[in-house]
Order: C-alpha cells, then sequence, then structure tokens
C-alpha cells in the first residue's frame, strides 16, 4: 500500500479538524482542552484508506499563537490541503500557513473551501476567486479547488478522488538518504513506556534497530514500530511512525529531537544557509537580528549574519547567511527551514541549509565564501560534494563527514565522489577526499621545498622525510602527506632512500679536494678497525682546520648515509668492513656454541680484541640491530 502525508493548512476555525474527522472518522483533537473551547491547539493525526492508497492528515492550528505547533508538523508533508472558510474567505493565517508551505518547498496540494452549507453560491464564488488570486504563481496555480461541506457532506466524495489525484502527482521519498525522524510528539504508554511519533522524512525504522537521538547523543534501541495506529515490523520513508523505545527515560525527550541512524548525523550551531525573505516582511533582515529558527520539528534561538558586505536583506529578496544558534540543532544540507521575528513572532523568511556544519567566517573572506555557496546550490551532487572537500582545505574531508553534512548514504555519495574524481575535482588520499587544486598545490610545495634544500646544502643526499612532512602538512591529515608522496614518486619527481628524500635528478658532485677529504676520513676510520678515534681527533688527523669542519661534517653524513661508516655511539663512527669482520666472527662464535649461542663481554672484549670501553658500546650497537639480544649478563646471538 503506497502512502502520503497531507497537512492542513488555514486559518482558525475554518474547518480544518472537522474537515479531516469528516473524511476518516476520526478527531484529530486529542487533547481535553481543545475539546473543551473548540479549538486545535497541538497537532493532530488521523489516517485514511482509499482503497491501496493510505492518507495521513497532519492537522495543525491555525491560531496565531500557535502557528510554531503548525511548523512542528509542517516539516513532514508531502503535499497541502489548503482550507478556506467559504463564510470568511482568505484571512491572516490563511496567508501566513501558505507562506510557510511556500518557503517549505511544499510543491504539491490542493484548496478546500469548506463550510459551504453556511453561504449562498454568489459568496461561495467571490472566496474561489479570492483563493485563486492567492495562490497564483505559486505551486498551487491550477491545482485543484474542491468546495465541501463536512456538516452535509457535499463534495466529499469528490475530494476523495482529488486526494488520490494528489498522491499520484506527489514524487515517493527519496531512498538516497539515511535514516531520519524528527520527533514532534512525546508520550508513554502503560507497559511500553516511551513512544515517540513523526513524519519518518528518509530511510526506514525495524524493530530492534539501535539508533541515536539526538542532540542528546543517547543511543537508543527500537522495542516497537506502528504506522497509523498499526503494528509493523519496519517504517518505511514518508509513514507517520510511532516508535517505542528502550534505553532512554521519557523526561529526556522533547519535541524538535531527532532519531536518527547511529552514528551517521551531528548536530550544530552554526548553518551556512540561502535566505528568501517575504514581501510582506516590513523591514530587512539585518546582521545581528534574533530570531526563531524552525527547522523540521524543533525551534531554536539564533542571531544572523548576512553575507553581503551591505549587511542586510531587503524585503522580497533573497541572499547567503549564516544562522548562529543558541543550542544545538540537527541539520543537512539542502534541508528547509522558517525564520521568524524574534518579537512579535511572526513569518518573515525561509530558506536552504547549504552547509549545516559551518564555521564562522571573516569580512575578508565574503567574495570566496559567496562562491563556495553558490557551489553548494547547484544540483549535481558531485559540484556538492567538492564545494565541501575544497572548504576543509588541506585537512580534506572523509566519507563519514561527508554523510554528516548532507544525510546521503554511503553509496550514494560513493558514486558522486566517484564523478567528482573523474572531473578532476577532487583527489581519493586513501579514504580521505581532498580538492584537487589543494593537492596540486602541496606537491608543487614539497618539490619546491625539496629543492631549495638541495640548493642550501649541495653535498646533502636528500631532505628527511619527518622534517618535509613538518614543514609543507603542517595542517593536513597523514593521509594526505603519503597520498602526495607516493603521486610524486610515482611520476618519479622524487625519491625516497633511507628516509630521505631527493629529487630524482639530484647527484652529489664532489670537489678534488672534498673527494680527497672523503677519502682521508674513510682510511682513518678503517684504519683504526674497532677502536675508532673521536670525530674531532678523525678530523685533525686528517688536517681539517676549524673553519672546514662544517664542510667536513657533511662529507662525514655522506659516509654514513652511503654506508661507508657507521654510527655505534653519538660519537663513535666505525668503518663498515670492521663492522662485517666482527659480525662474522659473531656468527662463527655462535655456531661453535649452540644451541645457546651465549656470549659475555668478557668473550665477546676477547673475539673483538677491544677493551670494555669500546666492547659495551658495540654490544649495544649490535642489541639494536638485532644481532645479539640481552639475557642477563649475556648475549645470544641471532643471526
Amino acid at each position: 500500500m503506497s502512502s502520503i502525508v497531507i497537512g492542513t493548512a488555514g486559518h482558525i476555525d475554518h474547518g480544518k479538524s472537522s474537515l479531516v474527522q469528516a473524511l476518516t472518522g476520526k478527531n484529530p483533537d486529542r487533547l481535553p482542552e481543545e475539546k473543551r473551547r473548540g479549538i486545535t491547539i497541538d497537532l493532530g493525526f488521523a489516517d485514511l484508506e482509499l482503497g491501496d492508497l493510505r492518507v495521513g492528515f497532519v492537522d495543525v492550528p491555525g491560531h496565531e499563537r500557535f502557528v510554531k505547533n503548525m511548523l512542528a508538523g509542517a516539516h513532514g508533508i508531502d503535499a497541502v490541503a489548503l482550507i478556506i472558510a467559504a463564510d470568511e474567505g482568505v484571512m491572516p493565517q490563511t496567508r501566513e500557513h501558505f507562506d510557510i508551505c511556500r518557503l517549505l518547498g511544499v510543491g504539491h496540494g490542493l484548496i478546500v473551501i469548506t463550510k459551504t452549507d453556511l453561504v449562498e453560491e454568489e459568496m461561495l464564488s467571490l472566496v474561489r476567486a479570492e483563493a485563486e488570486e492567492l495562490v497564483a504563481g505559486s505551486f498551487l496555480q491550477g491545482e485543484p479547488l474542491i468546495s465541501v461541506s463536512a456538516k452535509t457532506g457535499a463534495g466529499l466524495e469528490e475530494l476523495r478522488a482529488t486526494l488520490r489525484q494528489v498522491a499520484a502527482e506527489t514524487p515517493a521519498r527519496s531512498a538516497d538518504f539515511v535514516t531520519r525522524l524528527p520527533i514532534d510528539r512525546v508520550f508513554t504508554m502503560k507497559g511500553f513506556g516511551a513512544v515517540v511519533t513523526g513524519t519518518l522524512v528518509s530511510g526506514q525504522i525495524s524493530e530492534g534497530d539501535e539508533l541515536e537521538l539526538l542532540p542528546a547523543g543517547a543511543r537508543v534501541r527500537v522495542r516497537g514500530v506502528q504506522v497509523h495506529g498499526a503494528a509493523v515490523r519496519s517504517a518505511l520513508a514518508g509513514q507517520r511512525t510511532a516508535v517505542n523505545l528502550a534505553g532512554v527515560e521519557l523526561t529526556a525527550i522533547e519535541r524538535g529531537m531527532v532519531l536518527a541512524a547511529l552514528g551517521r548525523l551531528t548536530t550544530t550551531q552554526i548553518l551556512d544557509v540561502h535566505l528568501n525573505i517575504l514581501e510582506s516582511t516590513p523591514r530587512a533582515v539585518r546582521t545581528r537580528a534574533r530570531v526563531r529558527l524552525h527547522i523540521g520539528a524543533a525551534e531554536v534561538l539564533g542571531r544572523v549574519r548576512v553575507l553581503n558586505p551591505r549587511g542586510e536583506i531587503e524585503p522580497g529578496a533573497s541572499g547567503f547567511a549564516q544562522l548562529r544558534l543558541e543550542r544545538p540543532v540537527v541539520a543537512l544540507h539542502d534541508e528547509r527551514f522558517i525564520i521568524r521575528s524574534y518579537s512579535p513572532a511572526v513569518t518573515i523568511a525561509g530558506g536552504l541549509v547549504l552547509d549545516p556544519l559551518a564555521t564562522k567566517h571573516r569580512g575578508r573572506e565574503l567574495a570566496k565564501t559567496d562562491e563556495r555557496l553558490g557551489e553548494l546550490m547547484r544540483p549535481e551532487r558531485s559540484r556538492k560534494l567538492a564545494a565541501f572537500v575544497l572548504a576543509a582545505g588541506d585537512q580534506g574531508m572523509k566519507l563519514e563527514q561527508l554523510i554528516a553534512r548532507t544525510g546521503l548514504n554511503d553509496t550514494v555519495l560513493s558514486t558522486a565522489a566517484n564523478e567528482a574524481q573523474q572531473e578532476g575535482r577532487i583527489t581519493d588520499a586513501s579514504g580521505l577526499f581532498i580538492s584537487t587544486a589543494n593537492f596540486e598545490k602541496l606537491a608543487e610545495a614539497v618539490v619546491a621545498e625539496v629543492k631549495s634544500h638541495h640548493q642550501r646544502d649541495p653535498l646533502s643526499r636528500g631532505l628527511a622525510r619527518e622534517l618535509l612532512r613538518e614543514r609543507c602538512f603542517s595542517h593536513s591529515a597523514p593521509e594526505v602527506f603519503r597520498a602526495v608522496m607516493n603521486q610524486l614518486e610515482s611520476k618519479g619527481a622524487l625519491v625516497t632512500e633511507k628516509d630521505l628524500v631527493r629529487l630524482r635528478e639530484h647527484t652529489v658532485d664532489l670537489s678534488p679536494a672534498e673527494t680527497t677529504l672523503r677519502e682521508k676520513i674513510a682510511t682513518i676510520y678503517q684504519a683504526a678497525r674497532l677502536e675508532p678515534p673521536t670525530l674531532d681527533q678523525a678530523l685533525e688527523s686528517a688536517g681539517v682546520m676549524p673553519a672546514q669542519r662544517p664542510q667536513a661534517r657533511k662529507i662525514l653524513q655522506m659516509l654514513l648515509d652511503d654506508g661507508t661508516l657507521v654510527r655505534a655511539q653519538a660519537d663513535m663512527f666505525l668503518h663498515v668492513n670492521s663492522i662485517n669482520r666482527l659480525r662474522t666472527l659473531l656468527q662463527d662464535f655462535a655456531s661453535q656454541h649452540e644451541p645457546e649461542r651465549l656470549i659475555d663481554v668478557s668473550q665477546f672484549k676477547e673475539l673483538a680484541g677491544v677493551s670494555r670501553k669500546y666492547a659495551i658500546p658495540l654490544l649495544e650497537y649490535f642489541d639494536r640491530e638485532r644481532i645479539t639480544r640481552r639475557a642477563a649478563d649475556k648475549r645470544i646471538i641471532l643471526k
């Protein structure tokens, strides 16, 4: 059975609840005060089966004092039934409710003129003309206009047939989004505990699901699910749904909260938005204005920052703005909302969320911000995704962060990400997306930094990889660093050797004097065998003057880099041939002492032919190189 949610809209006492009761046989007014006063105060719900179609009605209050309650229910409707009483015609709340529906992007509906039994045909014709004038140029222009009487039943059959027509023309809910149910009613049932209701705007909820209650962040379990009062195993997007929750107290839940897929969505207090100001608004919306934001079923206070040099948006105009809220809400990209003035509480604007997890903007960034938000208004998901990634800068953005902003599921976002990569807008850095422009800037910075290092120190074989990361990637995630380096190495721009990075074409060319000094230093250490001099002693023996010491140290580093010398301690260097000979002696010793393969300090001194001054540093070096392993006061020779 297909389903559709239709919201009533209209002025107080125009017969909204009576019409719903006449259609469904159920009185949507459930509160004692509503029945006593004869007006709708809070949201009411009823359903109607029309063959294979189930219509869920959200009956909203028409009194101006309860518009915020009306807004809590209007977020989840698929279509609107604009109710106008034949004996009064279009009234103030008719216009405000209609404006709200337009601003919320409701795209389908019908007009119902009620109480036709109270007027003559001439008056009815005038009201019909007034209704058509009201909706001219809007989504309701040309939509069905039905005249009925809930009291006599006149026109109800035509209305039922029209409801089927509206349902057929209203698109089904998209399956592209993760589960989300804005809560518009909270109550308890004896023996069941906490129950919440709302229109399931996306995804599905099944018995036994683990969900998250936001903004509280509480983890809850679904004990049971009902759709239009009937128990079901699963509720689907677009259905009026009641959910029995376990793991949370009733007092911890309130209207405006959201049930969401576990770990997928997050809360926010700063939104970048596109505002549409009503022509009827008495004054421009200015920066610092305190307003009431209605999003989903939530109402929260906040302030506006208009993102243009004037700092205001005139009535009837539109523009970008930032909303800074006084408490957290759940919001998603492309979600619609309503703005009402703080006092008096009057609807003044509506809009579209562009970046639900925005950061505060500086004045000098307005042009750049304007361009980015313009991209977020485009229909192509790949371009929207690229705009989010670009705003993340060198930090990049993971798929989970994109889901939190858009509410799109993994499959849909992955498809959009693939398209954005094919278009050359973003680059995948091991699961972290970064804009291709930023990626290329980082790659250029890396090559420039390595080249600069070669120019400063031509005798160096390269720049330490970790030092390069600190200099060029201090604001980037590790995944970005690895991806940039991998790309540069695969293209042949850079070479990494023993944690040193160099340009592929870089070579160390020594002058004749430097070549001679290199050979002298290597010969001194080779001759010293396992009892090497200190560095100062070696340089003095090589005839290095004090002014030449910095250059000589670079040549020493070259000998270390190419493996000619080995550093055993901070100031103890040995020729690699000496180390290799000693290693061979150790292996011969081990083979003669199988299976223990043990050697103590005295035996090592004798084997190496050195004093304890050199034996201990040599053993510690072999320990570090995993040639030996300490075992009490002895060593096990490993290899």
